[in-house]
């Protein structure tokens, strides 16, 4: 098991997501010392006024990995079927997908450029 320089334990697994410009969410598997594992659920946002970000995080472990998920899964579910029913949810998948459409072709350009 690796440390790195702050003497955190690394990530044994790591998923990100974008959302718009500032924010980004991060989902960390972590080791602990006796060969568990834990998770951690992070929120990024980049400050207006700096270069820096903001970071808030949850560790969630393995006893209420379920809970969590069967808790998460009912607050979505209420606010799309009873609170906001007639809502596009998908309208923001479709502009993800078009940004990230959009960054692929100045990526291409820029390497052109070379």
């Amino acid at each position: 098991m690796e440390q790195d320089e702050r003497g955190k334990f690394d990530s044994v697994y790591t998923a990100k997501i974008k959302a718009g410009k500032r924010r980004t969410y991060f989902f960390d598997v972590r080791r602990t010392k006796g060969e568990d594992f834990y998770i951690t659920l992070t929120e990024s946002t980049k400050k207006f006024n700096s270069d820096g970000y903001e970071r808030h995080k949850i560790f969630l472990y393995k006893e209420d990995f379920n809970r969590f998920l069967a808790q998460l899964q009912e607050t979505i579910d209420h606010v799309k079927k009873d609170l906001m029913p007639d809502f596009d949810y998908d309208q923001y998948e479709k502009r993800q997908a078009e940004w990230e459409a959009s960054q692929e072709g100045k990526s291409e350009k820029e390497d052109m450029d070379w």
